[in-house]
């Protein structure tokens, strides 16, 4: 047990999806896991562990923003063990060229501020994925043929954003996408020598003022984690 996860010694993963929403994990769970069992209830943050074509898996909730995102990742890879860690999520289109329901896979993650970043003083760290996974879940959604885009992100520390300046700056400089968490899941990657990556479901658009309804999501964030599970097990 950790402080904020309340599992077993031996209940999580070495491969961790994260999703934000501890729902979104048990749906996940329920949906894709065979024999999946709760492992965290811990201030109703669900965790679970089951199997995924024979391979162990744990789906565990983020919560939102990269502060409450921090604090499981550390405990998951610290305390348990884990190795893997892909987020699995919503975030806003910022180019004109994605679509609705589009999958986006992060191979950069820009920010302002995150957790991690009183450490680094007067350096810009530059947080990424993981190629192996990254080259894994392209492999997995060109065979899926599900549309995605692989390119930078932005990971803000705000939802009700009040700087339009500054989402005109990033999409002048081809940022695809603004979700809340991936900057500190790969910064904490880095610095633990894991690998990490996010798959990424386009929900609602900033240009064009689109949102996806309730119904389309499910069938939708279905494509992001199977192309999550495969980047994690590309042989299974």
């Amino acid at each position: 047990m950790s402080i904020h996860i309340g599992a077993e010694p031996g209940q999580i993963s070495e491969t961790v999806l994260m999703p934000g929403d501890p729902l979104r994990a048990e749906w996940a769970a329920q949906t894709f896991l065979d024999d999946a069992t709760c492992v965290n209830r811990v201030r109703g943050m669900l965790g679970y562990t089951g199997t995924w074509r024979g391979q162990r898996v744990t789906i565990h909730g983020s919560g939102m923003g990269m502060p409450s995102l921090s604090i499981y990742a550390n405990e998951l890879i610290r305390d348990f063990g884990a190795r893997t860690l892909i987020r699995i999520g919503s975030c806003g289109a910022m180019q004109e060229r994605v679509a609705m329901r589009d999958l986006i896979l992060a191979m950069t993650a820009t920010t302002l501020s995150t957790p991690s970043r009183g450490i680094f003083r007067e350096l810009n760290f530059a947080p990424c994925a993981d190629f192996g996974l990254l080259r894994a879940a392209v492999a997995a959604a060109e065979a899926k043929g599900v549309p995605f885009h692989a390119g930078g992100i932005y990971s803000s520390d705000v939802f009700y954003d009040e700087r339009p300046d500054l989402n005109d700056q990033m999409v002048r400089h081809g940022i695809l996408g603004v979700e809340m968490e991936a900057a500190e899941l790969y910064t904490l990657a880095a610095r633990h020598g894991v690998r990490a990556l996010a798959v990424l479901t386009v929900s609602d658009h900033l240009l064009t003022h689109e949102a996806l309804p309730a119904q389309e999501r499910e069938q939708s964030f279905g494509d992001m984690v199977e192309i999550a599970l495969h980047a994690a097990f590309p042989d299974a």
